[in-house]
């Protein structure tokens, strides 16, 4: 048998769907990626316009429960479809844990169904579906509890949102990051000797990728990213380093998903470093055009005598991951994952993508939407030889 598709034309979000993600301008931030908040319950609360009574009560009641909306536990977002609510300034932005999105031109609200997709800003206040949304850690719907009459809807997804279990056990027990840990992907000499190619050519700052207008640039910002980096230009050496990943990586890929690997992306040794407070925030590999085709990350250490640096999966719980000198962290790169601050030593690893022909086609496909300036090492570097090729 085959699924049934879901009707296009499905009105409200049922418990248990993925919660769709956005990116939207705040009151405070010109654009802000909902998904990147996974890890914590997030609410959502269609409100349409805060010159509402009821809207007024219903931010209200968030904002008065800090303990409840500080970033940890949940996340509050009002969501606005009325200009004049930017225009008269009546929202107000609290980190942590209270937001408003401004959702002019309604992609929110038609992707959660609070609006049919045909609506047009000009009538669709009226046409709103009004609704709180209560999303899990791992973006999925808890429940959406439509506005009533009484504002009983306020006391119930307070109460709700009280009576959810810490977001590390929001699904009853604590769960296991979906990634693959594989030691001995390189040999002891091997990361050795990848360490002293970094330290004989020293790394420079690297960016991440972000999308700009449709663009994908390479954007520095300290405070998301602290990490330098070495681009590998030894042939010889970047054969040898595939090698490894096709006996090694490559078939367990295959074992646990069913997915054949061919190709390789980037051939870096980086460096999270104490005295720059190395670190990484929470983002995804693959939320832009230019980075599409990303299928999986690899996170292979070299050393291991550095405090902090460890890989973490917010929507899994806060588990963190040190694998040992020359093992390796797999995951897609869908996963929402981070860095924490290295705070003593410094953390070495080798940091490729892996994707398929197929994936190959799509980044070939997206090559112009990247730039027009050149992006920082190793974020888009041409790409390495078919895996299959050195098999």
């Amino acid at each position: 048998m085959t699924f049934p598709l879901l009707s296009e034309s499905l009105t409200h979000m049922l418990p248990g769907d993925p919660a769709p993600g956005f990116s939207l301008r705040t009151v405070k931030h010109a654009k802000f990626a909902l998904e990147s908040m996974g890890g914590r319950y997030l609410v959502l609360c269609f409100f349409g316009s805060a010159s509402e009574s009821h809207a007024q009560r219903a931010c209200k009641a968030a904002y008065s429960r800090p303990d409840l909306f500080d970033d940890k536990h949940a996340s509050f977002f009002g969501v606005s479809i009325d200009p004049t609510d930017e225009s008269e300034a009546r929202l107000t932005h609290r980190s942590p844990g209270h937001r408003h999105f401004y959702d002019f031109d309604l992609k929110a609200a038609k992707l959660y169904g609070a609006l049919p997709r045909t609506a047009s800003p000009t009538n669709a206040l009226d046409g709103l579906m009004r609704q709180w949304v209560i999303i899990d850690p791992t973006m999925r719907v808890i429940a959406a509890i439509p506005f009533q009459a009484d504002q009983g809807d306020i006391i119930a997804t307070i109460s709700l949102v009280e009576g959810l279990n810490p977001p590390a056990r929001f699904a009853g027990t604590e769960l296991m990051a979906p990634i693959l840990y594989l030691p001995r992907v390189f040999e002891p000499e091997l990361c050795r000797h990848l360490i002293g190619v970094y330290e004989a050519e020293g790394g420079k700052e690297s960016g991440f990728m972000r999308e700009v207008e449709g663009r994908t640039l390479g954007v520095l910002d300290p405070r998301f990213k602290r990490r330098k980096d070495v681009t590998l230009k030894d042939d010889r050496l970047i054969r040898e380093l595939q090698m490894r990943f096709v006996r090694r990586v490559v078939p367990e890929i295959a074992k646990v998903h069913q997915f054949k690997v061919t190709r390789m992306e980037r051939n870096i040794v980086a460096c999270y470093a104490a005295e720059d407070g190395g670190h990484f925030s929470a983002h995804r590999d693959n939320d832009s055009k230019g980075t599409a085709h990303r299928r999986f990350a690899v996170s292979v250490n070299l050393n291991d005598d550095f405090e902090g640096g460890e890989v973490s999966f917010p929507e899994y719980g806060s588990r963190s991951y040190k694998a040992s000198p020359g093992g390796a962290v797999v995951f897609s790169c869908s996963l929402l994952h981070k860095v924490s601050k290295v705070t003593q030593g410094q953390r070495y690893a080798f940091l490729p993508f892996l994707y398929d022909d197929a994936a190959a086609r799509i980044r070939k496909e997206n090559a112009h939407f990247i730039g027009p300036e050149k992006t920082q090492p190793g974020d888009t570097e041409a790409e390495a030889q078919p895996a299959e090729a050195v098999a």
